[in-house]
């Protein structure tokens, strides 16, 4: 960003349209469409996967507030992710204000593309600088699943997934997960 160019500020997100999803990254204003219909089945269907045994506790061990699109303030930026948790014993109580300060435990982007540069050139290192523990990327159109663990502020990856595996990822390996449900067939 030149001295010329200003940051952009909270204003700025709440001016969008509606069918606009904006965040701030190292006061720059980045924004995109809202997910196709490709992109919200695969966020929707993982949210409800994960939902029941890890939020709700049934089926799973609970213990999870499993969220879409939180607001993460995450020192000057504002992230939007397509899905984030946190441990209850890390956040026992949702907050009162409209985002999250506190960075999840994990967080899941699914990749457009419009967003899979954004999300893993800019969002990426950002959430591992933050401490966050967890992270997936999931590609309907390549119906791959990529998790990686945060290791000392950068990506390990710990598998790849696709099609119609069934896999045990962490941090949710208690409970496989189908991902035959997360694509349009």
């Amino acid at each position: 960003m030149t001295a010329a160019q200003r940051c952009a500020t909270y204003e700025d997100l709440l001016g969008l349209p509606e069918n606009v999803v904006g965040e701030i990254i190292a006061g720059e204003l980045h924004t995109h469409p809202r997910p196709a219909p490709a992109h919200a089945q695969a966020s929707s269907s993982l949210g409800a996967d994960l939902g029941q045994p890890f939020a709700r506790g049934r089926g799973g061990p609970g213990g999870w507030w499993i969220l879409d699109e939180p607001e993460l303030h995450l020192g000057g930026d504002i992230l939007v992710p397509d899905l984030a948790g946190w441990r209850r014993e890390r956040m026992p109580t949702l907050p009162k204000t409209a985002w999250f300060e506190m960075a999840p435990d994990w967080v899941c982007e699914v990749l457009s593309p419009a967003t899979a540069r954004t999300d893993r050139v800019l969002k990426l290192p950002r959430y591992a600088a933050a401490g966050v523990a967890h992270c997936w990327l999931i590609d309907p159109d390549a119906r791959t699943l990529e998790a990686y663990a945060n290791q000392d502020g950068r990506w390990l990856l710990l598998g790849a997934w696709g099609d119609k595996d069934q896999a045990a990822i962490d941090p949710f390996a208690a409970v496989p997960l189908d991902l035959a449900g997360l694509w349009v067939d």
